[in-house]
């Protein structure tokens, strides 16, 4: 009994000494697929399992709990992944916990349920995120103006806004489009919807389906909208009560001077843009930088800010990567103009050739809410027809990181932040 005690303190101490963690590394060098690390990290947080977020410690990796499941889910789908000893962990988080690192270890706790709001038969491939959603192997829902309208979103802890028109001028594609099946196709079913749903236009329909977007952010919610999702939102909410849209769009004219009845109070992200009346612009208002920017395709890049990760985790998290500077893409929304963006918002990426701002965050009310310039990261001018993007080409894209740094952000446990 003597000699089989000290056996046993033996063989705990070195139990204890080895592999306790497995350690998704998100640096440049060692992760072969990052999008879809993601979808690991989500994977686990599905199986009711917490995972360690390490904010700018090897690009943002992942620590997670050892399991012979968690190891062949990895090889299956490509990981990455390290084992690490229980000693080895414990170092790694003391190093990140010393107030001379600019690091954090975040507790992600919970699986978000994602929704995507998007038109029905939209295929993924018309959309970064559901592009990325579904290559990293992250489960979410479709849902659309009828949901919305019926307080859908409370089911869900994360939305994002496919490129969508609240403005109620079917994308501003009259000029290039109005005799194209499509687009004909396209109008007559959102004009059947909004009948459906009660309204004689549809930019009223819209407006109150951005309302009610902004009433789930307000409550609490994780909204995330990339390229003309971003603006229109914005000018939907600005232009309540006020008919911006001319004849072709909705049957009858626009008030007049409807510039001067704007109310910026209302928005999320944006102050002071000027709306493009013309319905043969492919625009809709000066927040966009796109027919401003001289910027060619070779040395268009933007930049991610650096924020402390110990005092402000949110921006710290949204902007993990494995590399501060990102190839720039094209959109109907490129990116936006700095001096348009309220003060309480938070520039995270930043084109500094002209200054013009790619990548945004704010908090309204009790929820969050990021806007995204451009259309597809890896796609730097895409139009419609375009053939898809295949992310297998992409495993390891920057700008498609910034997408599912988003999708995770709502899993984090909640501190309390700043004010």
């Amino acid at each position: 009994m003597k000699k089989i005690i000290p056996l046993l303190i033996l063989f705990l101490f070195v139990s204890q000494s080895y592999a306790s963690y497995i350690l998704i590394p998100m640096d440049a060098e060692t992760q072969k697929n990052h999008l879809k690390a993601y979808g690991i990290t989500y994977w686990t947080l599905a199986k009711e399992q917490k995972v360690k977020w390490l904010l700018n410690y090897r690009g943002g990796s992942f620590l997670l709990p050892d399991s012979e499941e968690i190891k062949r889910e990895c090889q299956i789908r490509g990981v990455s992944f390290e084992i690490l000893s229980n000693t080895k962990a414990e170092s790694i988080l003391e190093e990140i916990s010393s107030p001379s690192k600019n690091m954090e270890a975040v507790v992600l706790e919970k699986a978000p349920k994602i929704a995507v709001y998007t038109p029905k038969g939209k295929l993924p491939w018309d959309d970064a995120v559901t592009m990325v959603l579904t290559y990293a192997e992250i489960p979410y829902e479709t849902i659309y103006d009828t949901e919305v309208l019926e307080d859908g979103l409370v089911l869900y802890d994360w939305l994002h806004l496919h490129h969508e028109d609240f403005t109620g001028q079917f994308g501003k594609f009259y000029r290039n489009y109005r005799t194209a099946a499509w687009y004909i196709e396209e109008k007559k079913e959102a004009e059947a919807l909004a009948k459906a749903l009660g309204y004689s236009k549809v930019s009223e329909e819209k407006r109150d389906v951005a309302l009610k977007i902004r009433n789930y952010v307000v409550g609490g919610g994780f909204m995330f909208a990339m390229c003309s999702a971003t603006d229109s939102f914005d000018i939907s909410l600005s232009a309540e009560g006020v008919d911006i849209c001319e004849p072709m769009f909705d049957g009858d004219g626009s008030d007049p001077n409807y510039q001067s009845k704007i109310n910026y109070a209302k928005t999320f992200a944006f102050k002071d843009y000027n709306l493009e009346r013309s319905p043969m612009v492919y625009e809709f208002s000066s927040i966009d930088m796109t027919r401003k920017r001289k910027i060619p395709k070779q040395t268009d890049y933007f930049s991610l800010m650096d924020f402390s990760a110990k005092w402000d985790p949110i921006p710290t998290m949204l902007c993990q990567n494995h590399t501060a500077l990102v190839k720039g893409f094209m959109g109907q929304t490129t990116s936006f103009n700095r001096d348009e963006i309220k003060s309480n918002v938070l520039v995270m990426g930043e084109n500094r050739t002209n200054g013009e701002a790619k990548y945004i965050h704010g908090i309204k009310g009790k929820g969050f809410f990021t806007f995204y310039g451009g259309h597809d990261p890896e796609d730097y001018t895409h139009k419609v027809g375009d053939p898809k993007t295949e992310l297998d080409l992409h495993p390891t894209s920057p700008g498609y990181r910034l997408i599912l740094n988003n999708v995770l952000f709502p899993a984090a446990r909640k501190k309390k932040q700043k004010t």
